[in-house]
């Protein structure tokens, strides 16, 4: 055993005694005490990567971000190996929450992945081409699931249009953490991860806003999500794409499609036979005229939005009842 260095040795039973209280007091939400055990273990073994490791895992949980980062990098200062620690991710995600964009760039290539630009680059990483992902909005409160662009490895742009109690808004840039909690897969054999946030990152102008739809057939439902998309922003018709899940059918791997059809949806806890939030069902055999439809757009342009889609159409197409949520 080797005392300064990076060598490695077996904490001791002190080190894990206040460790293992630690993380059962995190688990009750007391963050305050865990930290003074967590610091304690900190001072029995500070050459243990894992002591500081655990202190940047409490700081990320209460959104600590500068404390997160000086812990997380006197962690990743004493690791044994060169990359996929989790210990890089971690850094990463404060960094990231700190916009210390020369950080989070070390802190992903440390970990593995590819970060396109100059290594000594000071802005903003971009270009990481990850895809779509789903993350948990509020996982704590109404846990709403919602798609979005990963920008980079701890953010995600919102792309869907979320429900008002999630207090989001479509275009928002959340911060999310970096262990998936479940799945969602899609018609085509495709399944992608659900992130659960853990802050607003970037807030979004655009106004979320409610209104009843009368679409005589899906096309015209889909035109309206066209002509809003033309514009740059978005309408979501949420009869059809909300669900009500229960939290462990959320954080396991779920079909995304609609639930829609001749045999129920077994893990939609929703009431059938009710548009909007509270039951997209049908029976599958009839098109419910009456749509609740979300929408994403400037107050200076929805009703005019609303108004030209229904020019297009006025014997198929009307909307009432338009309502600022969000």
């Amino acid at each position: 055993m080797r005392i300064f260095g990076k060598g490695r040795h077996r904490p001791s039973a002190s080190w894990r005694q206040a460790t293992d209280r630690a993380f059962t007091l995190i688990g009750d939400g007391r963050y305050e005490d865990a930290g003074a055990l967590l610091t304690r273990a900190a001072d029995l073994e500070p050459w243990l990567s894992e002591s500081w490791f655990n202190l940047a895992l409490l700081h990320k949980f209460r959104h600590d971000w500068e404390q997160a980062r000086a812990a997380g990098l006197r962690a990743v200062a004493l690791l044994d190996r060169d990359t996929g620690a989790p210990d890089w991710w971690n850094v990463g995600i404060a960094a990231t929450a700190l916009q210390d964009w020369p950080l989070a760039r070390r802190a992903w290539q440390a970990y593995g992945l590819r970060v396109p630009g100059a290594a000594n680059d000071s802005g903003e990483p971009v270009g990481m081409d990850l895809g779509s992902a789903a993350v948990r909005l509020s996982p704590e409160g109404e846990a709403e699931v919602v798609w979005g662009r990963r920008l980079d490895p701890a953010r995600i742009e919102v792309l869907s249009i979320p429900l008002p109690s999630s207090g989001r808004r479509w275009g928002e840039v959340v911060l999310h953490d970096g262990v998936p909690h479940g799945e969602r897969t899609t018609a085509a054999g495709h399944t992608y991860p659900v992130f659960d946030e853990i802050e607003l990152w970037a807030p979004s102008p655009v106004p979320t806003w409610v209104v009843l739809l009368e679409a005589a057939t899906e096309a015209d439902r889909d035109a309206l999500e066209q002509l809003a998309a033309d514009a740059g922003f978005a309408a979501e018709d949420w009869s059809s794409s909300v669900r009500l899940l229960c939290r462990m059918c959320s954080e396991s791997r779920m079909p995304s499609d609609e639930g829609d059809g001749e045999h129920l949806d077994p893990h939609d806890h929703s009431e059938p036979g009710h548009p909007g939030p509270l039951g997209h069902r049908t029976d599958g055999q009839l098109w419910v005229p009456e749509r609740e439809c979300g929408l994403a757009a400037p107050a200076s342009l929805v009703r005019g939005l609303l108004d030209g889609w229904v020019a297009d159409s006025p014997d198929s197409r009307d909307w009432r009842d338009l309502e600022e949520v969000c």
